[in-house]
């Protein structure tokens, strides 16, 4: 994996009395309710929580999908509210990997293809893209499997061609929204080994499950409730 800077703050992500409200109708629904939480650098941390409890709102504040209504959210020092939709998207390229429950790939194309997309929507120089394509399958041990297609691989196999498209840019950051829901126990067991072992490699790691088991892995746990935080924690081993 190339190498990424690394600044002397330990706080990847800052979130200061961060709210979002939505307007559905004439009600608003208040999503976040003035969450202060910090995300470090290379740790791994799950958030659980009831449905409607704010998990995804964090995350697609996180992941420059969305801004907050109010507070702040900062990534590397960058307050995502003070960026314009092509500075997010560019931050989204170069810092964030997204791994999703349903693999989101694309049915027709090989893994290598499906690994190759985000490389080419950052604008990687062309003779690069199928070198580090090949090089992130070959990281989540695929490298036999980069002609096949989704439907020629098991689950755990797609989940892990998801974790490689997520790679392909170097993130700083992963988020992972139930990356086992759709998987076995044993399976879901390696994807989770493979996810703390980018954690170990310094890659800052932030997933929604509503596993205990998974969220086990994790050397922190946030639990939320009614749009806040309700619980901490970091689970001793």
């Amino acid at each position: 994996m190339s190498q990424q800077h690394i600044s002397s703050d330990p706080n990847l992500i800052a979130c200061r009395e961060v709210t979002k409200i939505y307007t559905m109708g004439n009600q608003k629904v208040h999503a976040l309710r003035g969450i202060t939480v910090n995300f470090h650098r290379g740790e791994m941390t799950a958030i659980m929580g009831p449905s409607g409890s704010g998990k995804s709102t964090l995350m697609n504040l996180i992941g420059a999908l969305d801004v907050p209504t109010s507070g702040s959210l900062k990534i590397e020092g960058r307050d995502l509210s003070m960026l314009n939709v092509d500075e997010l998207a560019d931050l989204r390229n170069a810092k964030i990997g997204f791994v999703f429950q349903q693999f989101n790939l694309l049915g027709r194309a090989s893994a290598l293809t499906n690994v190759k997309l985000p490389l080419r929507y950052a604008r990687t120089p062309i003779d690069c893209i199928d070198d580090r394509a090949a090089e992130c399958l070959e990281m989540v041990g695929l490298g036999d499997r980069m002609d096949h297609r989704p439907m020629q691989l098991s689950g755990g196999q797609q989940q892990r061609v998801a974790i490689a498209r997520a790679l392909a840019g170097s993130p700083s950051i992963i988020l992972a929204d139930e990356p086992t829901g759709a998987l076995d126990t044993q399976t879901s067991e390696e994807i989770m080994a493979l996810l703390t072992g980018l954690s170990d490699q310094g890659i800052t790691v932030i997933l929604v499950t509503h596993e205990q088991e998974v969220a086990d892995y994790a050397a922190r746990q946030l639990h939320f409730r009614d749009g806040e935080i309700e619980r901490d924690e970091r689970p001793i081993v």
